[in-house]
């Protein structure tokens, strides 16, 4: 809302979405992902073979059938079992929680009052604007910074994302909210506003789109030159 009167929802959603195009989420330097490679699984040790003993030498020089010096059935040795992944930890009510782990804590708040959409105060948190998660239409909007005072934020793993992945939120009463990525798109700042609708308009099927900047930094009012806009389907 302004206080010089109601905002349309086409307006709010343009004046939205010029708001992001303008806002930095996050201070200099250009995130890149680390990829982690599996470890290779240890080789099983190799089982011992018991030795032959020989027939004593005393004996007189008979003709005798050679005796068969019987040999131990070496012990199998197990191949150590690979260690049981550790269970993700219990996600807090009033969070969302990326494909990677990386959490953040929801902040819900409304468009400011020349319609600007909020920024979080910091890089645990992400903002919420848009469609509640039961929504039947419209978009669901969590805003977050990449990087912010020397801290990389959870929303960095957005340049990492795939589709497929799987964000989850919590709402405040408890309530567990999936959804998978569909759509992964790098847009410049100043492309944004001609996408406002298609992105953040609050029509159309129910979507989580998930906003943060990055790629080169370029300083002044637009901070990074891009933002990264992942959209999530309910899954």
């Amino acid at each position: 809302m302004s206080r010089r009167g109601p905002v349309s929802a086409a307006a709010a959603v343009t004046l939205l979405v010029a708001a992001v195009a303008a806002v930095t989420f996050g201070g200099p330097g250009v995130v890149s992902g680390v990829a982690l490679a599996a470890g290779d699984a240890p080789e099983p040790a190799a089982g011992v073979v018991g030795a032959v003993v020989p027939a004593p030498t005393s004996a007189p020089p008979v003709t005798t059938i050679p005796e068969t010096t019987a040999q131990p059935t070496p012990t199998p040795t197990a191949t150590p079992s690979p260690a049981a992944p550790k269970p993700p930890a219990a996600q807090s009510p009033g969070t969302v929680r990326l494909a990677k782990g990386g959490t953040a804590t929801l902040v819900r708040r409304d468009l400011g009052p020349d319609a600007s959409l909020p920024i979080p105060d910091g890089v645990r948190e992400a903002t919420w604007w848009g469609a509640a998660l039961d929504a039947g239409k419209g978009a669901t909007v969590l805003a977050g910074h990449v990087n912010w005072k020397g801290q990389t934020g959870p929303f960095s793993e957005l340049w990492e994302s795939r589709k497929g992945d799987i964000t989850s939120i919590v709402d405040p009463a408890g309530r567990m909210w999936r959804f998978r990525v569909e759509r992964i798109e790098t847009v410049a700042k100043h492309d944004l506003p001609a996408r406002a609708e298609e992105f953040f308009g609050q029509t159309g099927a129910h979507r989580l789109v998930l906003v943060t900047c990055g790629g080169r930094w370029v300083g002044g009012s637009s901070g990074y030159e891009s933002n990264r806009v992942v959209i999530a389907v309910p899954a």
